[in-house]
């Protein structure tokens, strides 16, 4: 008898089991979260081995009462030391002339020159005789704008026009105490009177 070849069968195709499927979606996860694993490791290093905490002991120490107050004397001697080397705000004073563009002093200065303005007049007797002048004024003023010194710096050579212009300052005081812009203990200002005749008859 004749063998006749065997004739291989169209076996229709299977689906892979269910324990097959199970194995290489685990597999697949696996591989998946080592991935990002991975990922997240580069972008945020992580130490996995990290190395063992060091201790350490420490010992608090009380320091005696008595070295504690001498601190606290000669905390306060320096700073009084201190306090002392600053320059006393009382102590301080400014000299300007009655015409400054200083920001701080032209307003105060302002309501002194009107004061003295209202209180200034040309001598009669001076006006007679045609006697004209100049007189150059330093006086002084504390805080409360109490006229503290006058002193004539230039006289006009006529005691009559010396006389007017110290007469117009100590009339004219008290003025006005120093506004916030004006920090010092004593002002200074100076003054020039002008004694001038427009016409001569």
């Amino acid at each position: 008898m004749e063998q006749k070849p065997l004739e291989k069968k169209n076996r229709p195709w299977r689906l892979p089991s269910g324990k097959v499927i199970m194995r290489a979606s685990i597999i697949i996860s696996l591989i998946f979260h080592a991935g990002m694993l991975l990922a997240v490791q580069k972008a945020f290093p992580i130490n996995w081995f990290s190395l063992p905490l060091r201790t350490y002991k420490v010992e608090l120490l009380r320091m005696p009462v008595d070295s504690l107050e001498d601190d606290e004397k000669s905390g306060a001697d320096l700073a009084r030391s201190r306090t002392s080397q600053k320059p006393d705000p009382g102590e301080t004073e400014e000299t300007i002339s009655l015409d400054t563009k200083d920001k701080r002093y032209s307003s105060y200065a302002g309501m002194i020159k009107q004061r003295l303005m209202r209180c200034w007049g040309y001598p009669v007797k001076a006006r007679e005789n045609l006697i004209e002048g100049r007189v150059r004024i330093l006086f002084s003023l504390d805080r409360e704008g109490q006229l503290k010194n006058i002193k004539i710096l230039q006289s006009s050579s006529y005691n009559i026009l010396d006389s007017e212009t110290t007469r117009t300052v100590r009339v004219a005081a008290p003025f006005p105490p120093f506004p916030g812009s004006v920090t010092v203990a004593k002002l200074n200002i100076k003054a020039d009177f002008v004694y001038l005749l427009t016409a001569h008859r």
